[in-house]
């Protein structure tokens, strides 16, 4: 199907293939591997969703959120972070690959070495995603709600269109912040700060 969002157009596919044919996550990995061209992620019904590649502002933008998270994990030390080419297989069966993320290291030393060479079999503790033009806001929302009912325990969905952060936590609806300058990664990412005046106002 296409999208259209603010004049521009861009081409969301998604594949239905059950019942005819069911995945394994393996299978799903492998199918990824062979088609490293491809964006693709897995809903909870097993369809695939296959992306378009990012553009210019988009891609800026994402380097530039997963520069911020990365220098934070980095100095912080008690989890990893991960950048959009990063798979994770949700409780659900979802395969979601979030623009940014970040899991503690308590969890990921609990997986064996070859899981943590395919898509991670967890929920992030926190996900940062960068809405695209070819993004759908309630989809964007939807994703952000399975999220947290998968485990994620912080989400920020960033619209660089309106200036606006969605923020995600357990338990409470969504908070909109209009234009904020930063906005705090707290409690599970503790000092972290995602300043956003780069990302509203890009300078290249």
């Amino acid at each position: 199907m296409a999208n259209t969002a603010t004049g521009a157009a861009a081409l969301l596919l998604t594949v239905q293939l059950e019942p005819v044919v069911k995945l394994s996550d393996d299978e799903f990995f492998e199918f990824c591997r062979i088609n490293r061209e491809l964006r693709v992620e897995r809903t909870a019904k097993g369809e695939l969703v296959i992306m378009p590649p990012a553009g210019g502002e988009e891609g800026c933008r994402g380097s530039e959120i997963n520069g911020q998270l990365w220098r934070w994990a980095s100095e912080d030390g008690r989890g990893v972070a991960f950048d959009s080419s990063t798979g994770f297989v949700l409780p659900n069966g979802a395969v979601r690959a979030p623009d940014a993320s970040w899991v503690e290291r308590t969890r990921l030393a609990a997986l064996a070495p070859a899981e943590r060479r395919k898509f991670l079999p967890l929920a992030p503790d926190a996900v940062i995603e960068l809405r695209s033009a070819s993004d759908n806001l309630r989809d964007q929302q939807a994703k952000m709600q399975e999220y947290l009912a998968n485990g994620t325990r912080l989400g920020l969905l960033i619209d660089s269109e309106m200036r606006r952060v969605h923020v995600y936590r357990p338990g409470a609806p969504a908070e909109i912040l209009d234009a904020p300058a930063s906005v705090s990664g707290e409690p599970v990412l503790p000092g972290f700060q995602l300043s956003l005046q780069e990302i509203w106002d890009l300078d290249w």
